[in-house]
């Protein structure tokens, strides 16, 4: 058995700028979520009263993000009669869905070697099925007339290292091939898939949801957090802080939250990922790095980055430090972490050591609900007239459209190619309860970057990981 091979300093950290390049360019970042200044300069803003008086309805559907203002807005369409109201505790898009990078991705399985390690036997009918979801989002975009910035820009994956290149399959492309798309000395190959990601302003997908489900005949109450369900019968009567709504049927949609249901509250924990956006590029700058096709980027690593340009030409570079804080609690305090900010700043300039002089404008955290098996699960409760999905793992802005199909197809109680997915009915192993979470979690994490340091070796803890259906290498 031959050795482990011995750390080595990642090409990040081999091509690290001057310290004080990070610091100059951080200095005039402001701890804001650039898609909200956005939006709100552009006019895009909604607000929606809070629920105070005692209603009822055919639906109710807990959570005013991407997946139930999609279990809203299909739901209308499937019956335009059907009585529908939303419950949001903050204000719609204020938690993951406006503060993601607006990455579109097709994928339901969190990419190729989680679907296939997972469901081998249906992956190629999880595949179909992803691509038709993406099809019909991008229809949706037009007939709902979702003023969204969305752009079929496709996703270029790069290596950065020796040892991803083969990662990256037989289609790849050369450096020269893949610097000819967006130019960095770093980048070794890639792999250019045209059909695997548009790219969208992600809170504009949010209000621009809330206004067609609205105009379809969705009731959105904001600041109305439900504190809990009660069976009666025919029904299920949701409480809130203060008012009630007696439905037929509910569908929880509060993804990284904890539940209102016990029985998934071990389902997810929250893990925060962080983000930074640069100032407008200049044309020099943009001649320097290339980019015409603006295709989203990501790295190849365990600990990976994601990038993209705005609208307006500005960088967004994230990823990388995913946090779990003890408790799996989910805290504004936990969204400011200059570590991790200095080094996605240092990262960025190593990939782009033309662009030395740029600064960073915002920088902001989001909490991603994170369950085993890096996708979402399902299921009913209440004699079946609860449904729920959540732990997306990072990748819900397509997928979310899907499970909203899925609750309510549930609900409906349908047998279609949706429900009878194994990916449907089984559940994943939950997360156990602390200090262990909080053990493994932080072991993983210490173990993928220990990969990376190892020429992608993964140690004998990631093995057993994988081993017992609970490993990931992004």
């Amino acid at each position: 058995m031959s050795p482990a091979p011995r750390p080595a300093p990642t090409a990040y950290e081999r091509n690290a700028p001057d310290p004080r390049l990070v610091a100059r360019a951080l200095a005039p970042s402001e701890h804001r979520v650039y898609w909200s200044d956005e939006a709100d300069a552009a006019g895009v803003t909604a607000t929606y009263d809070r629920l105070t008086a005692d209603t009822s309805a055919d639906l109710v559907v807990v959570g005013g993000g991407y997946l139930g203002l999609w279990t809203a807005v299909q739901a209308k369409r499937r019956d335009p009669g059907r009585r529908v109201v939303l419950l949001e505790a903050q204000t719609v898009g204020w938690a993951a869905s406006g503060r993601n990078g607006g990455f579109c991705e097709a994928s339901l399985t969190h990419g190729e070697a989680n679907g296939r390690a997972r469901w081998p036997d249906e992956y190629a009918e999880l595949e179909r099925l992803a691509t038709v979801n993406q099809e019909g989002f991008a229809r949706d975009v037009a007939e709902l007339g979702l003023d969204c910035q969305w752009e079929a820009t496709g996703g270029l994956t790069v290596a950065v290292e020796p040892h991803e290149v083969d990662w990256l399959g037989d289609d790849r492309l050369d450096a020269a091939a893949t610097r000819a798309r967006i130019d960095s000395p770093l980048f070794l190959g890639g792999r250019f898939d045209a059909d695997a990601v548009a790219l969208v302003q992600p809170l504009l997908l949010v209000r621009e949801l809330a206004r067609a489900a609205t105009e379809l005949g969705v009731e959105i109450f904001e600041h109305s957090p439900v504190t809990g369900l009660d069976d009666v019968d025919g029904g299920v009567v949701v409480r809130t802080a203060d008012a009630r709504v007696t439905a037929e049927q509910v569908a929880l949609a509060t993804n990284v939250f904890p539940s209102v249901l016990r029985r998934a509250r071990l389902m997810t924990i929250p893990v925060y990922d962080y983000v930074l956006v640069t100032e407008p590029l200049t044309p020099a700058q943009r001649r320097e790095i290339g980019w015409e096709g603006r295709e989203g980027l990501t790295d190849q690593a365990n600990q990976f980055h994601y990038s993209r340009l705005t609208a307006d030409g500005r960088i967004l570079w994230g990823g990388y430090d995913a946090i779990y804080h003890s408790g799996r609690t989910v805290r504004a305090a936990y969204e400011e972490r200059p570590a991790t900010f200095e080094r996605l700043a240092s990262h960025l300039l190593a990939t782009f050591p033309a662009l030395e002089d740029v600064t960073f404008t915002h920088r902001w955290s989001g909490a991603i609900d994170t369950s085993t098996q890096f996708t979402a699960f399902y299921g009913l409760a209440r004699r079946d007239r609860v449904a729920y999905a959540a732990g997306f793992t990072g990748l819900g802005v397509a997928a979310t459209r899907f499970a909203a199909e899925v609750l309510l197809d549930l609900l409906a109680g349908e047998r279609t190619e949706r429900t009878e997915l194994e990916m449907v009915r089984r559940r994943p192993l939950p997360f156990p309860p602390e200090p262990f979470v909080s053990v493994g979690v932080n072991l993983a994490r210490w173990s993928l970057d220990r990969a990376d340091h190892r020429g992608g070796h993964r140690n004998a803890y990631l093995r057993v990981l994988d081993a017992v259906g609970l490993g990931f290498d992004s």
